[in-house]
C-alpha cells in the first residue's frame, strides 16, 4: 500500500525504472553471454538478477532485486495467500506491499524454422496480470520486459502494438507511446483502467538477444 501522494509514487517508480533499465543496459551483454541461442525465459531471468544483485549501483538504488517474487493477497478470513509469482521485483525496504513488479517475457522465438512471435501471451498471460491486480495490487505502475531472441525489435513492436490495440481486457486508455530509448533498450507505455476505476501504466523495455538467425517473415 502506497501512502501519500499518488503521483509522487508514479514520478519516483518512472525515474527508478529509467535508472534500473540502464543497469541492465549495461549487465545486458556479459548475461547473454553465457547463454546459448533461444534460452528460456527463466534461464535469462536467472542470469540478469544475479549480475543485478551484483551490481554496486543497483545496491544504492533499492533495496533488494527479488526473482520470481510472491505478493500475498488477503483472504476474507483475515488470512493471507500467494498470488502468484513475479518474474522479478524490486523491493524498496522491508514493506511487501510497495514494490516495483517486472514480469518477464520471450518473443519472436524460433523454432524448427519458423518464428513464433508470443505477442498474444505477452498480453494474457503478463500484462493482463496487472490489469486484474494479480500483479502490483494498488499500485500506479508496473514494469513488462520483452526479450527478443531473434533481434527484429521492429517486428517485435508492431505485433505487440496490434495485440494490444485488438485485447479488449485491456482497458486501454493510452498508447502504446514511444519513450527514450535507453542504450539498444527500445521502449513504450500503456496506460489502462482497472476494475476499480484506478489507472496503471505499464512501462515495456524491448531487449534485443544477439541471435546468429536471421529474421524470418
Amino acid at each position: 500500500m502506497l501512502i501519500g501522494d499518488m503521483q509522487e509514487w508514479v514520478d519516483s517508480f518512472v525515474s527508478f525504472d529509467d535508472r534500473f533499465l540502464e543497469r541492465i543496459a549495461a549487465a545486458w551483454p556479459a548475461c547473454m553471454a553465457v547463454l546459448p541461442e533461444q534460452p528460456g525465459e527463466d534461464d535469462i531471468t536467472i542470469n540478469l538478477v544475479d549480475h543485478l544483485t551484483k551490481d554496486v549501483v543497483v545496491r544504492r538504488l533499492c533495496h533488494w532485486v527479488e526473482y520470481q517474487f510472491e505478493p500475498f493477497g488477503l483472504a476474507t478470513d483475515g488470512s493471507k495467500y500467494s498470488k502468484g509469482i513475479i518474474d522479478i521485483a524490486v523491493l524498496f525496504d522491508w514493506e511487501r506491499e510497495r514494490y516495483l513488479a517486472y514480469e518477464c517475457k520471450r518473443l519472436n522465438v524460433i523454432n524448427g524454422g519458423s518464428r513464433s512471435s508470443l505477442a498474444t501471451v505477452y498480453v494474457t498471460q503478463g500484462m493482463m496480470r496487472f490489469l486484474t491486480e494479480q500483479y502490483a495490487e494498488h499500485l500506479p505502475v508496473g514494469c513488462m520486459l520483452g526479450y527478443v531472441l531473434d533481434g527484429d525489435v521492429p517486428f517485435a513492436k508492431a505485433r505487440l502494438a496490434s495485440v494490444i490495440g485488438s485485447h479488449p481486457p485491456l482497458a486501454l486508455i493510452d498508447g502504446p507511446t514511444p519513450l527514450a530509448a535507453i542504450e539498444t533498450i527500445e521502449r513504450f507505455r500503456t496506460r489502462h483502467t482497472r476494475p476499480a476505476g484506478l489507472e496503471i501504466e505499464l512501462r515495456h523495455a524491448l531487449f534485443s538477444y544477439p541471435s546468429v538467425s536471421a529474421p524470418i517473415g
